[in-house]
């Protein structure tokens, strides 16, 4: 059905959308909510679509929204309306006509439904499945507030759906090759340590960290420690080092000890009459003394040493 033109309804005034419209020119002046019908055409304008008439997305890759953010978007939407129309397409998929299907701006859409709202500005868009799945995964990746997981798992999908390289997909998303790398590592982590990673229980930081370990059953054990001990990110990267080179660990161990101070003194004077590295390891009384040398001449000014 045509939509009536703009100038012949009367624009209501609004309180609070009107002053936050005046600071977004570029935007067009929303029009008053008609019914918006299948056989309407991809214009690039926003429409007002009834949000009854729009189905979600079956692309969306995010699982988890903040209840509490999404209040605050319903909020903001009651006081000034949706500022960001959403994307729409022809509901084909489940042969029903009369109806849409969602393709990005689903935060929005639910964020309207909580704010009691009937209709909602959208962008009709002709595209196929695959081009719905990839606009869809592709909006979430340029957000900053997915999980790691969720990531992980729409860079997956990139490259399984779309066979991009991990090139394309950062060209694709506005990151560096690395940072997709490093998310599609996360899926090398047992699913018990995934979900955790999921629930931001461990951070991005933590599970890379553990990924050093490699070994499923370690990664698992090692994690637990971690979360039971609230281990900081550096700290979790100092314990996974730990297991993975318990010798260092030890002589860091034994470093860190307090030493009697006559010890130390006759550590010192030992070290300056050679020349060379001298550890003294004493328990009372009773211990070693350890000189380190790297070449003959080293050895034989020991030998020098001890005969005089």
């Amino acid at each position: 059905m045509p939509i009536p033109p703009h100038s012949d309804t009367k624009p209501k005034p609004r309180a609070l959308g009107k002053g936050l419209e005046s600071l977004l020119p570029s935007r067009p002046a929303a029009p008053a909510p008609v019914s918006i019908s299948a056989t309407a055409e991809s214009t690039g304008k926003p429409l007002e679509i009834a949000l009854e008439l729009i189905d979600r997305n079956p692309f969306q890759t995010r699982t988890n929204f903040d209840e509490v953010k999404l209040n605050e978007l319903a909020i903001s939407i009651t006081a000034s309306g949706v500022v960001q129309p959403i994307v729409v397409r022809h509901g084909h998929t489940f042969q029903q006509d009369g109806r849409y299907t969602l393709i990005t701006g689903e935060r929005r859409l639910l964020a309207s439904k909580k704010a009691g709202k009937e209709t909602i500005p959208a962008i009709i868009r002709e595209v196929s499945n695959l081009q719905a799945m990839e606009m869809t995964i592709v909006e979430n990746l340029q957000r900053a507030d997915l999980n790691p997981m969720e990531q992980a798992h729409a860079y997956v999908r990139l490259s399984r759906d779309f066979h991009m390289t991990q090139e394309q997909m950062a060209e694709r998303t506005g990151k560096d090759r690395a940072s997709v790398s490093n998310f599609l590592r996360l899926l090398k982590l047992p699913e018990s340590v995934q979900r955790h990673v999921e629930l931001g229980e461990l951070s991005f930081g933590h599970a890379r960290a553990l990924l050093a370990l490699e070994n499923p059953e370690a990664i698992t054990a090692a994690a637990q420690k971690v979360l039971a001990l609230h281990l900081s990110v550096r700290a979790t990267e100092n314990y996974v080092q730990g297991l993975l080179n318990p010798e260092s660990r030890a002589k860091e161990s034994k470093a860190v000890l307090p030493v009697d101070p006559n010890v130390r003194e006759a550590q010192d004077n030992l070290r300056r009459t050679l020349g060379l590295k001298v550890t003294i390891e004493d328990k009372k009384g009773k211990g070693k003394v350890i000189i380190e040398y790297s070449g003959v001449e080293d050895f034989d000014a020991i030998l020098s040493a001890l005969a005089k």
